[in-house]
């Protein structure tokens, strides 16, 4: 291996693949998109520590954190916090149960559609959310600080124009 291919990373070892080898294609997109590929799995992996120390999943503690954002009384239709966490009601069921087996929520008939269910978080699930979303944050915060902070405002522009972008 000769001395520049030592110092490429991961991502451009593969465009070098495939520029070799569809030289046909244009890869360049690769190295945007293939490094925030890899920094979202690292960074989730990182996420899920906290996570995993708190009891919870990545997906429970999506659930916690909307129903403790709501405010009091910490309740949200279980429509809603399909929504704000971006899964399916049948996943968002499942993640309820489990929960609820663990006396983090309770769920009950709505007050105002008689036909409907709410989710609230219990006191456990307010005392567990708030120990975990700070420690998330601090988490977050020692991911974020191997950025400069001129850099880490630079991403925040470029990611929040892009997305914005996309998700239109």
């Amino acid at each position: 291996m000769g001395m520049s291919e030592q110092r490429l990373d991961h991502v451009a070892r593969i465009q070098q693949e495939w520029a070799r080898e569809r030289p046909d294609v244009d890869v360049t997109p690769q190295a945007v998109i293939g490094r925030l590929h890899r920094l979202a799995a690292h960074l989730t992996e990182e996420l899920c520590v906290v996570y995993r120390r708190h009891g919870l999943s990545e997906g429970e503690f999506d659930v916690l954190a909307a129903l403790r954002r709501a405010g009091e009384p910490y309740e949200r239709a279980p429509g809603e916090l399909a929504h704000f966490t971006m899964v399916t009601t049948g996943a968002m069921t499942k993640r309820v149960d489990r929960l609820e087996r663990d006396g983090l929520v309770t769920r009950r008939r709505s007050t105002t559609d008689g036909r409907g269910r709410v989710v609230a978080l219990t006191p456990a699930g307010r005392r567990l959310i708030d120990q975990a979303f700070t420690e998330h944050m601090r988490n977050e915060r020692r991911l974020l600080d191997t950025l400069t902070a001129q850099e880490a405002t630079q991403f925040e522009t470029i990611l929040t124009a892009w997305l914005g972008r996309i998700e239109r």
